[in-house]
């Protein structure tokens, strides 16, 4: 990574894999410009949505989100790039759909709060944290891609 990037965890919610839409807002990410470092399908466990959504634990609607967190597979994913978590938090628009701006992915493809189809960092420390929780190390993978001097000024 270089010293002028950053990563940030995205994640795509069951409502996201079992709409097929998880090829279009992977390619939002790439057509921006964002290098992606890691990728996983996946059931997650209880205990993993628990830790993941901790901060959440003492609103009424917890219990539902882990429950709809586990009614399919999702797709954690680790992007790279300039501003990542500040930009990525950008195209995904607001919590709720309905206050997104036409564009980002939640206004584009999405109509309520509770199958808002994707979740992304809203720091960089909670995008460390979250990268942690969901990836080991070795999972991170670092390269050059061959436009990164047609996306990035040297």
């Amino acid at each position: 990574m270089s010293a002028n990037t950053e990563r940030t965890f995205i994640m795509l919610k069951p409502d996201a894999v079992q709409r097929g839409i998880v090829g279009e807002i992977i390619r939002r990410f790439e057509a921006k410009g964002f290098k992606l470092v890691a990728m996983k399908f996946m059931m997650a466990s209880e205990d993993l949505l628990k830790k993941h959504y901790a901060d959440l634990a003492a609103r009424p609607f917890f219990p539902g989100l882990i429950k709809y967190m586990q009614m399919g597979p999702v797709v954690p994913m680790v992007w790279e790039g300039l501003n990542a978590v500040k930009t990525g938090r950008v195209m995904l628009g607001e919590t709720n759909p309905a206050e997104s701006k036409p564009g980002t992915i939640r206004g584009d493809l999405c109509i309520q709060t509770g199958r808002n189809i994707i979740h992304g960092s809203d720091s960089v420390e909670t995008a460390k944290r979250e990268i942690d929780l969901w990836f080991r190390p070795e999972e991170l993978v670092d390269y050059k891609p061959s436009q990164y001097e047609w996306v990035y000024e040297n």
